[in-house]
């Protein structure tokens, strides 16, 4: 009987037992990979891979006039490799993303930040056309990839309630490298070579790489924190891929030909575009921090606030081009608002992608190329058919339908719980 007496500890040493339920509470934790400070020089460093992707893919547009003789091609050959960059974004980021979905998001992000390195130093070194082309598209392949992985993989670091703001960050990078990052590159070529600008930026990518591969933790997709939607809706997912298809073909109609339209109705002279422009990026750059406030608790405010806004920026400069004063005005209004949607249509995949969010990033990047597209082909032909002067019009009425799409997801679909 005594024998039996050790049965009787069990209660006592399964008095602990209250102790799973606390631990039952780690499971959430991988939404919470790393500590904040962490995830912060983290997200630091993505914002500079985005501000480096954005400003090398549009490097030649301001480098023309100097890599045109190096290479003994056109300008317009030059600006090939803008269009080329952009295409094989457009084509590669679905397939990319669907062969990349179970590997870990910091060999992902570090391997795509090395691989621009290496491309833009052999785009800096390459002694021909030929070869600065296949250097380029190996960029813009590596650019593809890393849109999909970074917002999913880096707001996956964060809390959901601020995942918002850090895709407002992460924005931030978009938006600086049209007023800081071409500019700053195009002067850096002015007084060296334009070889020794892509140098420079293949250095800035060696140093993310390294960066990723330090902090970044080791995890798959699907252990993100970020890696599923909360509220997976293909109703409106669907609804979202229309509006920015819609929203980018009016902005970018705008945006291709702002240079022609300030010269030819306003009254402007080439040498006042660079201020000009550098108004309307500085304007974005306000807008996207901005944006970072409100994003988080009106999802659904922010979105349709910033269309009405980019709308009102497109009448005004249809119907005042012709005054310096609004139409300048106007631009920077245009700046600020636009500014404030690509991180709102993103944060809006987040909260609803069907499927995996890295697939719904991969299709919402290719409709944004989409869009980007079309709204270059369609100011062309509104230019060449018309006049320049309509293009602010045209794209209005598009931005108009993007609201109207916008507002029928609402009314549509069920109510985003805690959005407004």
């Amino acid at each position: 009987m005594t024998e039996n007496l050790p049965s009787t500890p069990p209660p006592s040493t399964t008095s602990p037992a209250p102790a799973p339920p606390a631990s039952t509470s780690l499971p959430s934790l991988p939404s919470l990979p790393v500590d904040e400070r962490r995830a912060t020089v983290i997200l630091l460093a993505m914002a500079l891979s985005t501000f480096l992707f954005v400003t090398v893919e549009s490097l030649p547009s301001g480098l023309l006039t100097l890599m045109a003789p190096d290479l003994g091609r056109s300008t317009s050959e030059i600006g090939l490799l803008v269009t080329g960059y952009a295409l094989v974004v457009l084509i590669t980021t679905v397939p990319m993303a669907h062969w990349a979905r179970r590997i870990p998001r910091r060999w992902v992000l570090s391997a795509c930040a090395g691989v621009a390195a290496v491309a833009t130093l052999w785009a800096a070194l390459a002694p021909s056309y030929e070869q600065l082309l296949v250097a380029r598209l190996v960029t813009a392949t590596a650019q593809a990839l890393f849109w999909v992985a970074v917002v999913p993989a880096t707001t996956g670091l964060f809390r959901p309630v601020v995942r918002g703001k850090v895709m407002a960050r992460l924005a931030l990078g978009n938006s600086l490298a049209p007023v800081l990052g071409v500019p700053a590159g195009t002067w850096l070529g002015e007084h060296t070579s334009w070889r020794w600008t892509f140098a420079a930026v293949a250095a800035l990518s060696l140093v993310v790489t390294f960066v990723v591969l330090a902090l970044f933790p080791t995890l798959t997709p699907a252990e993100g924190g970020a890696s599923r939607s909360p509220h997976p809706s293909a109703r409106r997912f669907g609804f979202q891929m229309v509006t920015t298809g819609l929203v980018l073909t009016g902005a970018f109609g705008v945006i291709t030909f702002v240079t022609q339209y300030f010269i030819e109705v306003t009254g402007f002279v080439q040498a006042d575009m660079p201020r000009l422009l550098l108004l309307q990026g500085v304007a974005g750059v306000v807008g996207a921090i901005v944006v970072g406030r409100f994003l988080d608790s009106r999802p659904v405010a922010v979105l349709l606030v910033a269309l009405v806004v980019l709308t009102v920026a497109l009448l005004t400069l249809w119907a005042f081009g012709e005054n310096a004063a609004v139409a300048v005005s106007a631009l920077a209004l245009f700046g600020f608002s636009f500014s404030c949607v690509p991180p709102a249509l993103s944060h809006r995949v987040m909260l609803v992608a069907p499927g995996t969010t890295n697939m719904g990033v991969a299709v919402s990047s290719s409709m944004f190329n989409v869009g980007i597209a079309a709204g270059s082909g369609l100011g062309a032909a509104l230019v060449a058919a018309v006049d320049v002067r309509v293009v602010p019009l045209a794209s209005a009425a598009v931005v108009v339908l993007a609201l109207l799409v916008a507002l029928a997801e609402e009314r549509f679909s069920p109510r985003l719980p805690g959005a407004h």
